[in-house]
């Protein structure tokens, strides 16, 4: 169930960073596609992209989120799918793919930029985003917005957890918390758990590891909306 006002007045707004104000997932998208293609000669396409999203997610307690983890999960599928036939020179590829990654310029969502400005200018605002840390300030830096934030909280997990010690260290009671993300599982369900508010806006595509199932959505109140630009208004009502 979504509800469509926010309940009670805020003191304090964490907006998600990755494919909620600059896209990300294409990156990893667009790699998934290289790694295939250099792959194919030792298995079939369809074999390799199931296997390195096992590999990935199981490495998750290990490497963390982000383009580094990203990056060991594809050598060692790599390792693995060829037997240990994989080159050197294959190798080195990968980890141009990843360094790829990691160059690409921050391309900010529609509406974003004038969005975070506008909030900045009325409320008190923290960044919350889960990856490699210095890979994560790098693009903080890059994208232009860091300044509109009073808080930048880069953690390695988005849960109840990391929520209830970030709003306890700020001093936030939870039902005056707002959480605005792409992610049901990372951005949302956590904050709500804890008494706290969301506005979701869906991305254009989703990561296996952050899909939700409908019934562990059934009671949960929180807003949609299509776009970030839509969030001032939201706030306003």
């Amino acid at each position: 169930m979504k509800a469509h006002a926010l309940t009670t007045p805020l003191d304090l707004i964490a907006l998600d960073a990755d494919d909620t104000l600059w896209h990300n997932e294409h990156l990893y998208l667009a790699t998934h596609d290289k790694f295939k293609q250099l792959l194919r000669q030792y298995q079939p396409e369809a074999w390799i992209e199931p296997r390195l999203n096992a590999i990935e997610i199981r490495n998750l307690q290990h490497f963390g989120y982000g383009i580094k983890g990203f990056t060991l999960s594809m050598i060692e599928t790599a390792i693995e799918l060829s037997e240990g036939r994989v080159s050197g020179a294959e190798i080195q590829t990968i980890i141009e793919f990843g360094r790829e990654m990691l160059r690409a310029p921050i391309e900010l969502l529609a509406g974003a930029a004038e969005t975070v400005a506008q909030l900045a200018a009325s409320h008190k605002l923290m960044l919350i985003t889960k990856g490699d840390l210095l890979d994560q300030e790098s693009k903080i830096a890059r994208s232009g917005l860091g300044d509109y934030f009073s808080l930048i909280e880069v953690v390695s997990e988005k849960d109840i957890d990391t929520y209830k010690r970030l709003i306890t260290k700020h001093g936030i009671p939870p039902e005056r918390f707002l959480m605005v993300g792409n992610s049901l599982k990372s951005d949302i369900l956590p904050v709500l758990a804890l008494g706290g508010q969301a506005v979701y806006i869906p991305y254009r595509t989703t990561w296996s590891h952050e899909r939700v199932a409908e019934e562990d959505l059934d009671s949960t109140q929180y807003i949609t909306i299509s776009d970030i630009g839509q969030l001032p208004a939201i706030l306003e009502n």
